[in-house]
């Protein structure tokens, strides 16, 4: 018997991933994410949670202005609490309204483009009472929408953008009926190297006017966010969502 003195051959090495591999990796596509199961209850819209993730922003409003969301979440919510009308003090490029009217609600829309200045309690002079207030405010001045002092995203600070909002509060709670709700979708960002939590901001201010949350915020996932596209040289932590908040008068 002859034994052979040819050894076996050597695996190639394998490239060690690095921490800048794991980063590009984990950044250059979307990964799927497990949610937790939901308790079944009489729900009339079953797949609205606390997490809501919904691509696309469906056939609402314009895609072309800036900073606006998606009317899914619009269009859960009005399927979940049923109002007879609605009012959006801020319509931007009329995601509401376009829900509303698939929907059939009644939509009092109001902009300070149009001269209607959500902080002014006389521009509600012509609202007549709601069951619902949709409101997407400028997330004060991460986006700048216009020259018009009035407009949130102007506020010279964050106490000044705070106190409009009360404003805003105060007047749409002025026009709620009895029971009903008082939607804000809201997010934090970081403004000039220091992070502003808007909605854990826009609690206190809202508890303080009389209105109490009336569910479980909601965690809105920002699906074709512009600045997932984007490389930046700096280390943070990115933001992919932001928050919707539900009040009632307590």
């Amino acid at each position: 018997m002859i034994l052979s003195t040819t050894n076996p051959p050597i695996p190639a090495p394998q490239a060690v991933p690095t921490p800048s591999n794991f980063a590009r990796e984990a950044t250059s596509k979307p990964r799927f994410v497990e949610l937790p199961i939901a308790p079944r209850n009489a729900s009339p819209v079953p797949e609205l949670t606390s997490i809501h993730s919904v691509k696309g922003r469906g056939p609402y409003g314009d895609n072309r202005y800036r900073g606006n969301c998606g009317g899914h979440i619009i269009r859960d919510l009005l399927r979940y609490f049923q109002p007879k009308n609605v009012l959006d003090p801020m319509m931007g490029s009329g995601t509401c309204r376009d829900v509303c009217r698939e929907l059939r609600i009644p939509c009092h829309s109001m902009d300070v483009r149009k001269g209607q200045d959500a902080a002014d309690r006389a521009s509600y002079a012509d609202c007549e009472p709601v069951e619902f207030v949709w409101m997407h405010p400028p997330y004060w001045r991460m986006v700048r929408y216009n020259a018009d002092s009035r407009c949130l995203s102007n506020a010279p600070s964050l106490d000044a953008f705070l106190d409009q909002m009360e404003l805003v509060l105060r007047n749409c709670q002025s026009v709620l009926k009895p029971r009903g709700k008082i939607a804000v979708l809201i997010g934090g960002y970081s403004d000039r190297g220091r992070y502003q939590p808007l909605p854990h901001l826009l609690v206190a201010r809202a508890i303080q006017v009389g209105l109490w949350p009336a569910c479980t915020e909601i965690i809105r996932f920002q699906h074709g966010n512009t600045s997932s596209r984007k490389t930046y040289r700096s280390s943070f932590i990115p933001g992919l969502h932001d928050v919707c908040l539900v009040f009632e008068r307590v």
